[in-house]
């Protein structure tokens, strides 16, 4: 089957491109083009304490950043090579730590007008959109009128908001509202990330939330929302504790760790009937260690494996484990429902959007056992969805992959295959694509895709990579 090349909607590849730029977990399921910088984070504007952790974290992989601006950041992209197209989004976490930090407050005229600049300043520099981090600090101590007052900057530009939403369980309808409601009065088109219903106890809301988008598209807001096909998400093991815990950042996070009347505080949120991060609902086995920096012992090991090594009560066990490796941990919580997921997946105003790193296998950013959703998103839908249980055609597929994609992401020129168009292709096999990556053995690439075309030039022949970087820095196509 040929088929345009397929577009990711939703990745956080922004680091990862800087050192693996072949982006080969991608590329070799046919994803020629991905949109970074989802979630509220990216490496711009690299002021204050963004400098600060974006220094630390990319020095771990022996970059030093050159780049101030989201421009200057594309600039060094392009000047790199890429083996994928990209497209960016500026996070509003990044901005909000740039202009007053991880201070959990309001920000003042003086403030609110520098959040301003730096988001108008990187849509000038290329970005396509912001980006929202609902439960990530800084980005979540933003009142709904600060997330409005930025994304004018981004309705000026003719850009997007995209929104990690502030509650995807009990909270899911209300965080959807406000979503359509930034949009409403900002006037930017609304981008809902990896919708779903993220706990066992709002099962089946997701028909009503679908309801209220719905609803709003059809009064005539430009809204939309993307998908991975996983009952499974991943995060940090410290996005399960409360947003207060995280004010000061990762500095102050360790110190209410390793004090023990704070301590005790966030252990009361972490088991109390409702808590205020991640993870409500989910049993210990259900939240599995994806890379733990430090101690690469307990990657692959659920949280209920690690306590019961230790001797150790759960909730004990993950404060534990993020004060002895400096917070840094990825983490994967099985907390959806299957028949949620393909009734989303069913929506005609669902994209696709693995919410991954690239990566290569070998390669610097290949850490830990991520989400297998990193090598195998769009070949899961297409062998387990399309071919194995029918859930979509596989035409409504590919068009989940391509048209609609480029459509909202004003790529003119692709998205079909059409004479005139750039040639962003990929073959594969039908009855042979599959997904090859587990939770367990994750680095993996994908089977059945046997050839890729990234701008008329090959990236994939017969399965393998062929080492070209053909891959163009897209600046927002839509201004």
């Amino acid at each position: 089957m040929l088929a345009p090349g397929f577009i990711d909607m939703h990745t956080h590849s922004d680091r990862s491109l800087l050192v693996d730029p072949d982006a080969q977990s991608k590329v070799q399921q046919g994803v020629t083009t991905e949109l970074i910088g989802n979630c509220g984070s990216s490496p711009t504007p690299f002021l204050g304490a963004v400098a600060d952790e974006e220094g630390a974290r990319l020095a771990r992989w022996g970059v030093a950043p050159t780049w101030r601006t989201m421009g200057e950041y594309l600039d060094a992209l392009e000047d790199g090579g890429v083996g994928i197209n990209v497209l960016a989004l500026v996070g509003h976490g990044s901005v909000r730590k740039a202009a007053m930090g991880y201070a959990m407050r309001p920000p003042d005229a003086q403030e609110l007008a520098e959040i301003r600049r730096l988001v108008a300043e990187s849509m000038a520099g290329g970005a396509i959109g912001m980006s929202f981090g609902g439960i990530y600090p800084p980005s979540n101590y933003a009142a709904t009128e600060e997330l409005i007052e930025a994304s004018c900057e981004v309705a000026a530009a003719n850009g997007i908001y995209a929104c990690h939403m502030r509650n995807e369980r009990e909270g899911l309808l209300d965080a959807v509202r406000e979503s359509i409601w930034i949009g409403r009065e900002s006037g930017a088109a609304v981008q809902i990330s990896h919708h779903k219903a993220s706990s066992p106890r709002v099962w089946g809301l997701v028909n009503e939330s679908l309801k209220l988008i719905e609803d709003a598209h059809a009064d005539g807001l430009d809204v939309a929302f993307d998908q991975y096909p996983y009952r499974a998400s991943s995060t940090n093991l410290n996005a399960m504790l409360p947003p207060w815990a995280h004010e000061g950042g990762p500095a102050g996070m360790l110190a209410r760790l390793r004090d023990p009347a704070e301590r005790a505080r966030i252990l009361d949120d972490l088991r109390g009937d409702r808590p205020s991060g991640t993870g409500a609902g989910l049993t210990a086995d259900d939240i599995l260690i994806a890379s733990c920096r430090t101690d690469r012992s307990l990657d692959g090991k659920t949280v209920a494996q690690v306590a019961e090594e230790r001797s150790t009560e759960p909730k004990e066990t993950i404060l534990d484990i993020l004060e002895q490796n400096e917070a840094d941990v990825a983490a994967i919580y099985f907390s959806m429902s299957e028949d949620d997921v393909r009734t989303v997946m069913r929506h005609p105003l669902m994209t696709m959007g693995s919410d991954s790193v690239s990566m290569t296998i070998g390669g610097r950013s290949a850490e830990g056992k991520p989400h297998p959703r990193t090598y195998g998103a769009f070949v899961r839908i297409l062998g387990h969805y399309v071919r194995d249980e029918g859930v979509l055609s596989l035409e409504e597929a590919v068009v989940k992959f391509s048209g609609r994609c480029a459509a909202r992401l004003g790529l003119a020129d692709r998205g079909t295959v059409e004479l005139g168009k750039r040639a962003d292709l990929v073959l594969f096999s039908a009855e042979r694509v599959r997904e090859a990556a587990t939770f367990q053995d994750p680095h993996r690439y994908a089977e059945g895709i046997e050839l890729v075309v990234v701008n008329g030039r090959v990236a994939v022949e017969r399965g393998r990579h062929t080492g070209t970087l053909a891959g163009r820095v897209l600046r927002n196509p839509r201004a």
